[in-house]
């Protein structure tokens, strides 16, 4: 999952694949909340899954990578 998110922010939000780690803040790439929703939206219809975020305290592309996997599951 994380990987299909660093790919998903390289091509859509236009950021440099290397500079993506999993402690990478969205705040420290320049993604703000607009794109996160819009990340988000793109997903739950490519994964066919309803994202709840709004409970969540997600700050790094780890974090979210780990929240996606665990409503897969």
């Amino acid at each position: 999952m994380y990987e299909k998110l660093v790919k998903y922010a390289a091509q859509q939000l236009e950021l440099d694949i290397d500079e993506i780690t999993p402690e990478s803040t969205f705040e420290s790439l320049g993604i703000d909340s607009l794109d996160i929703v819009e990340m988000i939206m793109d997903l739950e219809t490519e994964l066919g899954v309803e994202l709840e975020m709004e409970d969540q305290q997600i700050a790094t592309f780890g974090e979210l990578a780990a929240f996606i996997e665990s409503k897969l599951n």
